[in-house]
């Protein structure tokens, strides 16, 4: 299993949320993590942020970028 080389804080940084909604998602998609620096496999950043995008919780710049 690769690694993303993303922790949760990157990733909220990434798409302008608080680091407890990226925590959230985590847990609702049965990610685990220790901290908000833990750094995520390949497949869990990548469910995460489609999640995120799904949710549409990010600006249409941010979309733009990670497409």
């Amino acid at each position: 299993m690769g690694f993303a080389d993303l922790s949760i804080v990157e990733i909220a940084e990434d798409y302008s949320l608080p680091v407890e909604d990226v925590l959230h998602l985590c847990d609702k998609l049965g990610i685990s993590y220790s901290t908000p620096q833990t750094r995520l496999a390949l497949e869990d950043a990548k469910a995460v942020i489609d999640e995120i995008l799904a949710q549409g919780r990010c600006s249409d710049s941010d979309q733009t970028l990670s497409s």
